[in-house]
């Protein structure tokens, strides 16, 4: 991996997970007017997301990743997307008193629309067609006509998720996001929660908080970091076509930037050390991340991380472990061992949705326990090992669906069925992921307080 990097030298590496564009000229032409089109986010967004993943990685920040599975272009309303940005909010300002630290609030929106499958083909009834790759590449329906490649939806995934950040960053920046309003939205969430008054210690806190800066002249008016925030998307590196055509040089310091999205991640399927997504990806300035699975061996790990991260930049890489509740204790500690070992500087995430997917009858579904267990064991190998908690990566939305089982208000196998629209992985629903949030924000405050008197008997 150490020739001369184009942003076409992927094309000369071995590839996984594409689909086959039956008709390789119309692909041609989607990709040249693609690159003719606006970029859809700037390379300095892109370098102070990496300054903020530098933080976290330090132990200054913590990374809340979240949005759907797989956008749909069926599901491209505007209060779908103010829906899931409200909850990454109430997420982020609950998260933000647990850990005492800055949140680092990044969307899986504005181009999430491929994704990854363990097959290429699926079988209904005798009938097998290729499978179902997101709605960037072709249709969820089970018939010939929509399970075929069309590369023209390319340019409506460019033009939809334009739409959606020009949302986003009206949503970030014009006053949506005010502190006052979102520890609002949280109130109603503990009125009606049957933990309600599991939470209300911390919601008590926050209203001091917000009750003491008022008392110090800082209002929404005078202080722009209470009325705005920063807010980032990401997606899946996965279609090298459509990236590629949204690469551009930066005009201030002559490096490549992906523009499709500020930070992008090689899955688990395709972090092949001598593969095309990481060919492509060790190319562009931006923010990355890789998913590192129980499958991953230290080895092939730090060897992407050479790859990704020659200069070893604090911020530049971010793993994102996916290990299964019921493996996490055992597949983590020797990766994070090995890259404290050799030095190697990442921001470590966790993903506790991946690992922990099973089948319910018909539907692919998720325990709101397992994936709350898989973070807990999380953050007990890096308390272990005395290395940093950076993040967590969730697929939830903001619409009432019921995909993920349990939860406070119990989801059921039974109850599956009422609101299960996902058309790949289940996500959790507004409900679960402020839950979530708040359990996760109970266990960062209870790791804190020991760290915090083990400092002062030090010092």
């Amino acid at each position: 991996m150490t020739g001369r990097w184009t942003p076409e030298s992927w094309r000369e590496k071995p590839i996984k997970q594409q689909p086959e564009w039956p008709n390789p000229a119309v692909l041609a032409e989607v990709e040249a007017r693609l690159r003719t089109y606006p970029p859809l986010v700037f390379a300095g967004e892109a370098r102070r997301l990496k300054a903020a993943l530098a933080e976290a990685a330090e132990g200054r920040a913590f990374v809340l990743q979240g949005g759907d599975c797989a956008e749909s272009f069926a599901d491209f309303r505007a209060n779908n997307i103010r829906d899931t940005f409200r909850v990454l909010l109430q997420m982020a300002v609950v998260l933000t008193f647990g850990a005492a630290l800055p949140v680092v609030k990044l969307g899986r929106m504005a181009g999430q629309y491929a994704k990854p499958r363990s097959a290429d083909t699926e079988t209904v009834g005798g009938l097998t067609l290729p499978s179902y790759r997101g709605d960037v590449v072709n249709g969820p329906d089970f018939t010939p006509e929509a399970r075929v490649a069309d590369p023209t939806r390319m340019e409506k995934g460019y033009f939809q998720s334009a739409a959606t950040l020009n949302l986003l960053r009206a949503f970030a920046q014009g006053g949506y996001a005010d502190l006052h309003e979102v520890h609002r939205w949280n109130l109603g969430f503990v009125e009606r929660s049957p933990l309600s008054e599991r939470y209300q210690d911390l919601t008590q806190r926050i209203d001091e908080t917000l009750a003491f800066m008022g008392a110090c002249g800082m209002n929404s008016i005078n202080t722009p970091q209470i009325r705005e925030t920063d807010f980032y998307t990401s997606h899946e590196a996965l279609l090298l076509n459509f990236e590629q055509a949204l690469t551009r040089v930066d005009s201030t310091s002559g490096n490549w930037y992906a523009c499709s999205a500020h930070f992008l991640w090689i899955g688990d399927r395709t972090r092949q050390p001598d593969g095309a997504h990481v060919e492509f990806l060790r190319g562009v300035a931006n923010p990355l991340g890789v998913k590192a699975g129980p499958t991953q061996t230290p080895d092939d790990l730090l060897r992407i991380c050479d790859t990704l991260n020659p200069d070893n930049e604090l911020g530049r890489l971010t793993v994102i472990a996916r290990m299964g509740a019921d493996k996490v204790e055992a597949k983590l500690p020797p990766l994070l061992r090995a890259l404290a070992r050799e030095g190697r500087k990442v921001t470590w995430v966790c993903d506790p949705m991946h690992g922990n997917t099973v089948k319910a009858g018909d539907y692919k579904t998720r325990s709101f326990d397992a994936i709350l267990k898989e973070v807990q064991g999380f953050f007990d190998a890096h308390e272990a090992e005395g290395t940093y908690a950076g993040g967590v990566h969730f697929e939830m939305t903001g619409q009432d669906v019921t995909e993920c089982l349990g939860g406070a208000h119990r989801i059921t196998e039974a109850t599956l069925a009422d609101r299960y629209h996902t058309f790949c992985d289940p996500r959790l629903n507004a409900e679960q992921s402020l839950e979530l949030a708040f359990l996760i924000a109970e266990e960062l405050k209870a790791r804190r307080l020991p760290e915090r008197k083990r400092l002062a008997a030090a010092s």
